[in-house]
């Protein structure tokens, strides 16, 4: 076992020998210079509030103010010096987030934190949420710690360490937000060469989800058109689910495709495998944002039903590797940018900026995950000696069903390198008359929302 793996099992240990630390969740969850206030499911009035500073550093304390009881949570912040305060926001009373001090002379109660493995955790007997009365939210935080240690504990029985032994574990966990923390830690390791080599594991043919996530026929979900908050709530909720299996097919395609022969005998290099790492830790970003804004309008991942119709396209191309580059790495992958433009404008007309600013983090992912499917596409057809676009246009007409639907993000896609003769030729006869039309409309429709 390595140094660091040493040291992170001897701070889980501590951790889950005191049973007073409490997991709040993964460290990117959290905004420097925000409140966040932990409801306490155990015991009235033991709330806290948990403040990141610009250093990465947290401090948590008690959330009602020791002089009136007054909501810290909805007071400001300012820095002072060496010192970051919160404003209590019915008397102005100023607490020093890191000791719990004030100008007035009075106190609050402060709760050490600890960052293991960019999971932070409270040092609290009471057990907390983001969301009030919220107890499976919490049941889940403490199930997130125990399978961390059973994962680090099985690495050390098994002996395994390879990218598609991690792979095929996070296809096998259900609990999204675990998928996510899992994904970063095998990408920092991947990264950092803490990973043995690539290996071989066979996936499974579906990932897991958890048992109280309702799943219906794709055509069934109704998302409407960003008007209302509810509508909001399930365009976001709808993408959060994309981002899900999108972290999947990422893992799917490293474990499934891994052992990829080709004629002159060589096989696909690390680069490969590093960029859909890289894609994979996107996608867990991506969920991981999404989710968070989900809490701040009130709602959370699993609220509403869910599909699995980007796995269809994974079981239709299992066998065969430059059609899951095809399908799912560039048809899928690019009509992502396609939908962007007008999903902007719905939040914009709304007001919804913040949503805007999190879409737009998405899109320019998404163009480098399009650039990243394009690049080993154009890859393998070499190595089989194919020519790029006929075989790309043979392979979406034999595995996608239907037609590509316009409007194009015609701009996000020559930045990935996908230029109009790769897709115009398969759009539907009837439709190429209008496209030149909807293309326009498309990018007036960018123009408004900028």
């Amino acid at each position: 076992m390595t140094e660091l793996s040493k040291d992170l099992v001897e701070a889980l240990k501590s951790i889950v020998f005191d049973c007073n630390w409490q997991y709040v969740g993964d460290v990117s969850q959290f905004t420097p210079l925000k409140c966040y206030k932990f409801y306490s499911l155990d015991e009235e009035d033991q709330d806290i509030l948990l403040i990141r500073d610009n250093k990465d550093n947290f401090y948590a304390i008690d959330s009602r103010c020791s002089h009136e009881g007054g909501p810290l949570e909805d007071g400001d912040i300012e820095e002072l010096g060496d010192k970051l305060l919160v404003i209590c926001p019915w008397h102005s009373f100023d607490f020093d987030i890191k000791d719990g001090s004030s100008s007035t002379g009075l106190k609050q109660q402060t709760y050490e934190t600890r960052v293991v493995n960019n999971n932070l955790y409270i040092n609290t007997p009471y057990s907390v949420s983001l969301n009030r009365n919220c107890q499976e939210t919490t049941d889940q935080m403490n199930k997130l710690s125990n399978e961390l240690n059973e994962n680090l504990k099985l690495k050390e029985e098994t002996g395994e360490n390879t990218l598609s032994y991690w792979a095929v574990k996070i296809l096998n966990t259900s609990d999204p937000h675990e998928k996510a923390r899992l994904t970063n830690l095998v990408a920092e390791k991947w990264f950092n060469n803490q990973i043995e080599s690539v290996g071989h594991k066979v996936p499974p043919e579906q990932p897991s989800r958890p048992e109280n996530l309702t799943i219906i026929d794709p055509g069934k979900i109704r998302r409407g058109k960003g008007g209302t908050l509810a509508s909001r709530v399930a365009l976001l909720h709808s993408l959060a689910n994309i981002e899900q299996w999108a972290m999947d097919l990422s893992w799917d395609i490293i474990a499934r495709f891994s052992s990829v022969e080709f004629p002159d005998g060589s096989k696909l290099p690390n680069d490969f495998f590093s960029d859909f790492v890289k894609v994979a830790r996107d996608e867990s970003k991506h969920f991981i944002l999404l989710e968070k804004r989900l809490k701040e309008l009130g709602s959370y991942f699993g609220a509403l039903a869910v599909h699995n119709g980007l796995w269809e396209s994974a079981t239709t191309t299992k066998s065969n590797f430059l059609s899951r580059l095809a399908i799912v790495h560039m048809v899928h992958e690019a009509r992502g940018l396609d939908v962007h433009p007008q999903t902007r404008l719905r939040f914009f007309n709304q007001n919804d900026h913040d949503s805007v600013s999190l879409l737009d983090v998405l899109y320019e992912d998404e163009i480098t995950h399009v650039a990243a499917g394009l690049k080993w596409f154009e890859y393998a057809c070499k190595k089989y000696n194919f020519e790029f676009i006929e075989t790309f246009q043979e392979m979406v007409k034999k595995f996608f069903k239907g037609y590509l639907k316009p409007p194009f993000d015609t701009k996000g896609r020559n930045i990935a390198g996908m230029t109009e003769e790769w897709y115009l030729p398969l759009i539907k006869p009837s439709q190429v008359k209008n496209d030149v039309n909807e293309l326009a409309t498309n990018s007036n429709r960018q123009v408004a929302a900028q």
